[in-house]
C-alpha cells in the first residue's frame, strides 16, 4: 500500500512538472500569438508596448499593402507547387533509399553507406553546386527548386532506422513463400506500415520547401517563378530603402507600415505550414521516435 507521504510527494513532482511543462508552451505559442496580434494592431501601441494579448485600433494597412502587389498570388501559387511536388519527389527518393539501405541483402550495402554519409559532412561549395546544376540545364526552371536537392542523407537514415526497427523480418519471408516481389513487398507491406516516417520526412521537406529563398535567389532570374518568400524578402528590402531616403514625418509613416507589413509577411508566410501540422501531428511523434532508435 503507498504510503500518505509518497502520495504527496508524487503529487507534488506532478504539480512541478505540468507547471514547467505550461510555461513552456506558454513560451512557445505566445511569440507567434504576439505576430498575429501584432500584423492587425496600430504600429505605434506595438511600439510603446501597449499591445499584449490583443489588438490595439485594429488596422490592416500592413495586409493591404502586402496584397497590392500583384506577384504575390502568383508567388503563393510558386510556392504552393514547389512544396507540394518537392515533397513527393523527396518522399519517393528517401523513402525508396531508406528502405533498400534497411535490408542486409543489399549487395554493397557499407559501402553505399558511405558513399551517403561522407556528403552530409563534405559539401562541394555554392559554386561546384551552381556549375553541375547550370551544366544539367535546370537554371531557371520549375525543376531547380526541386531535383537538385531533393536527396536528404539525414530522412534516408531515419527512413532506413525506422524499417529496421519496424518491419519484422519474418513478414518478408511469409511474403516471399506467398510469391511477393521486392517492389510489391515495398508497395503493399513497407509503404502502408510506414505512415509515421513518411509524415514526418514529409513534413520536414514541406516546411523546408515552403521556407526556401536562398536556392531561388541563386538559381531563379525569372519573375514568374519565384516563390513566395522570396518575393516578400524583396518587398521588406525595398521598404526599407525607402524608409533610408525618407525623412521627418514620411520617414516615421513608413517606418510604421514598414513593421506592420514585417509582421503580415510572417504571418502570411507560416500560417499555412502551421495549419497543416495538427493534421500529421499523430504520426509525427511515433515517427521522431522510432526513427531516432539507434539500428
Amino acid at each position: 500500500m503507498i504510503s500518505k507521504k509518497k502520495f504527496t510527494q508524487d503529487s507534488v513532482v506532478n504539480i512541478i512538472f505540468h507547471v514547467i511543462a505550461v510555461l513552456m508552451i506558454i513560451g512557445v505559442l505566445y511569440p507567434l500569438w504576439f505576430v498575429i496580434i501584432a500584423s492587425f494592431s496600430n504600429p505605434a501601441d506595438v511600439a510603446s508596448g501597449k499591445v499584449w494579448f490583443w489588438p490595439k485600433q485594429f488596422d490592416v494597412r500592413g495586409y493591404q499593402k502586402l496584397f497590392e502587389q500583384r506577384q504575390i498570388w502568383k508567388s503563393y501559387l510558386n510556392t504552393i507547387l514547389y512544396t507540394i511536388v518537392g515533397t513527393l519527389v523527396a518522399l519517393f527518393v528517401n523513402i525508396t533509399a531508406g528502405y533498400a539501405m534497411s535490408r542486409k541483402d543489399l549487395p554493397g550495402r557499407k559501402w553505399i553507406n558511405i558513399f551517403y554519409i561522407i556528403p552530409m559532412f563534405v559539401s562541394g561549395g555554392l559554386i561546384p553546386i551552381y556549375l553541375v546544376v547550370k551544366q544539367f540545364g535546370l537554371l531557371d526552371t520549375f525543376l531547380v527548386m526541386v531535383l537538385p536537392f531533393a536527396v536528404s542523407t539525414y530522412n534516408i537514415i531515419v527512413a532506413r532506422t525506422f524499417f529496421q526497427n519496424s518491419l519484422p523480418e519474418s513478414l518478408w519471408e511469409a511474403a516471399q513463400i506467398d510469391g511477393c516481389s521486392t517492389m510489391r513487398y515495398f508497395v503493399q507491406f513497407a509503404v502502408p506500415l510506414s505512415k509515421a516516417v513518411i509524415a514526418v520526412v514529409g513534413l520536414w521537406t514541406a516546411v523546408g520547401h515552403w521556407n526556401s529563398w536562398f536556392n531561388a535567389l541563386i538559381y531563379l532570374q525569372n519573375e514568374d517563378l519565384i516563390p513566395l518568400q522570396l518575393l516578400l524578402r524583396r518587398i521588406l528590402i525595398a521598404n526599407e530603402s525607402l524608409l533610408g531616403a525618407a525623412t521627418g514625418t514620411m520617414a516615421q509613416e513608413l517606418r510604421q507600415l514598414s513593421d506592420m507589413m514585417k509582421y503580415g509577411s510572417i504571418v502570411i508566410s507560416t500560417l499555412p505550414i502551421m495549419m497543416l501540422y495538427p493534421f500529421l501531428q499523430k504520426y509525427f511523434n511515433q515517427g521522431v521516435m522510432i526513427g531516432a532508435v539507434k539500428g
